[in-house]
Formats: structure tokens, sequence, C-alpha cells
């Protein structure tokens, strides 16, 4: 091994003061949390944390029935909230549910260039047709119309999910990064809390986060509950959570801004171990020296720059409880992310608000 400058020296400070630089133009959170992970120190560390991660072939679970790459520059990232109750995930959430959904999905945009982003949030509730699939047994899992978006995870996992959000979308999903309710918890608690601001109180209802309007500092168990909150906050729809989910997502990234969490090798390699515990990838990028290689190819994007964009969807005329996808916006807001073109004002208005 290279030996390297002490952690005192000018370079060193240098190289600091860079990677927490870099670490703030990084927009996927889980991805920016695994920046420069082999820092930790030696064989040990790398393969401890290399271990830790969980993937999935995303080409030979979907086969090749996959849209085409249309700008060969610009990367599509599937970011998936799993809502699994097993493991250390059973102490987190006692709610009486069997197996796992994809409780929070975003795709993330990054153009050709990677010098902005756009996440794309997919409402839970959005009635969809699920297409043909394999689950985790290989066995054929058949094509249904009118199935909620979030049950796709549960019945064959996230190969699927990816599988129909390119149906839906016409877009190539090039990598896939999904992060469950320990996880989560670990990467807040790592940070020694994250900073929320409500402008009107939350107040717990179904066992919710209760807090009043202003600025609350958040550990992982209350973050958790703060992304989760649905009926306790605005309107009580799956719609209002999901600005909630985007507006956390902004207030983590400004808290690895504010502390140079990648900065600190301590810190970072505290982050990495939280991180990739709970961590699945598509299989290209299941490797500390992958997750690295891409996070460092992301350098260039600013959070501050970040679009955070809801999929416009309207209510269900046979169920007002369920939300379908609306078009022409929606198709209008995936072809503008297909050719990696400027999303028009007209693609951002999602009948259904929340």
């Amino acid at each position: 091994m290279t030996d390297l400058p002490s952690a005192t020296s000018p370079s060193s400070r240098r190289r600091r003061r860079r990677g927490g630089k870099r670490a703030l133009r990084i927009v996927l959170l889980t991805v920016a949390l695994l920046i420069l992970a082999a820092a930790g120190g030696g064989w040990w560390a790398y393969s401890h944390l290399n271990g830790n991660i969980d993937s999935v072939d995303l080409d030979q679970a979907i086969g090749d029935n996959r849209p085409k790459k249309v700008v060969a520059g610009a990367q599509n990232v599937l970011v998936l909230g799993s809502d699994s109750r097993a493991g250390a995930n059973g102490d987190l959430d006692h709610g009486d549910v069997s197996g796992a959904r994809s409780d929070t999905a975003m795709l993330v945009h990054i153009p050709e260039g990677r010098s902005k982003a756009t996440a794309v949030s997919i409402p839970r509730d959005t009635l969809i047709s699920r297409p043909e699939c394999k689950d985790a047994d290989g066995k054929t899992v058949k094509a249904a119309n009118r199935v909620m978006f979030n049950s796709v995870y549960s019945l064959a996992g996230p190969a699927c999910v990816v599988k129909t959000v390119e149906q839906m979308s016409g877009i190539r999903v090039d990598h896939f990064v999904e992060v469950d309710f320990a996880g989560f918890k670990g990467l807040v608690d790592a940070l020694g809390g994250v900073t929320v601001t409500l402008d009107k109180p939350m107040s717990g209802a179904k066992g919710g986060l209760k807090l009043d309007a202003g600025t609350h500092r958040l550990n992982g168990t209350d973050s958790l509950k703060f992304v989760r909150t649905r009926y306790g906050y605005g309107d009580g729809s799956d719609l209002g959570r999901i600005g909630l989910q985007q507006q956390f997502m902004m207030a983590m990234l400004s808290e690895i801004k504010k502390q140079d969490a990648l900065g600190n090798p301590a810190r970072l390699y505290k982050l990495a171990d939280a991180g990739t515990k709970s961590l699945t990838t598509d299989s290209d990028l299941a490797s500390l020296t992958s997750l690295a290689d891409f996070a460092q190819s992301m350098k260039g994007v600013d959070p501050d720059t970040m679009e955070t964009i809801m999929l416009p969807v309207a209510y269900d005329k046979v169920d007002p409880n369920r939300v379908i996808v609306a078009e022409p916006q929606a198709g209008m807001l995936w072809e503008a992310l297909r050719a990696d073109q400027k999303i028009p004002a007209e693609a951002k208005n999602s009948p259904a608000k929340g």
C-alpha cells in the first residue's frame, strides 16, 4: 500500500477540502455517503464495507426487453426506500405488515455533462400496469393492470420495480440503489441527526411523529417517522408525504455539506459502514470501488441546483384513494428526460397535488 501524507500535512488538508467540495455536488444521497469509502484504512476496512453490499443483476433479471439508451452520457438511477420489517427493521416499525414494499421511489436523472440533476418521485399509491417479471426464485409473475406501484416490490422484487419504471417511462434505468429502514436510521445517526423546519405542526396521527411548527433536530428514529408521516401533516395523502421526503433529502445533503462529512476519515468510515449495512444495488455498483468511481463521475453535480418533481398524477375516478398517471404531462416529462432536454413547465403540473 502506498504511504499517505499525514492527516495534518498541507496536502492532506487540501485533499480533505477538495473531497468536501466534491461531496457537495453529488446528488444521490446514498452514493454521496460512500464516496472515498475505502479511506477507512486498509484491507480489513475495505473488505468489511464491501461485504455489506447486496446486489441484483438487472440484465439477468429483466432480460433484453429494455429501452434503448438515448443519450450515452446521461445517467438514470432509481433510488428505492424499502419498508421491510425483517431483521433490525422490525424494531423500527411495528406495523402488522408482511413482506416489503418500495415505500419511497425516485428516478434521478443526471444529464450529459453531469452538472445538475432532477429527481422524480413516483407516488406509491399510483395505479400502474405491471409487466411480466421473474421473482427472486426465478418464478414468473404474470403481468397485471391497475395494481399499486408499491406492491410490485413485495411481489417480484427490485428488478421488477426497475422493469416497471422502464415500461412506464421508456427510459433506460442505468442503476438502482435501495436502502431499508435500518440503513436510513443508521445514516442519520452517523451524521448526528438532521435539522428540518416545519411551517405548520405535525400532529402525530396514527403513531406518527408529533412536532410543533419550527426547526427541529431529528435523530435516526424520528427522521424515519418524519419521512413516513402521512396522516399527521398536510392533507394526509401519500402525495403530501412525498413533499416531506424531498424536503428531508435536501436537509440531509445540507447536513453533509455543513459537517464536511466526507472530508473527515473517521466520520467517513462511520457513514460508509452505516450506509452499506442495508444497501442493495445493481451488480455494476456492488463494490466500494464501483460506487466511488460512479460518485467521482458525479462530481460536477451541485445539490443546490437539483430539481425535485412529483410524477404528474390525477385522482382515480373509480377509487379516489388512488391516483393514476396524468397525461399528457407525464409523457412530456418522460420524453424530456429520455432525450436529456429541458422539462417543459406543463410537464410539472400534477392535477392531484396533495
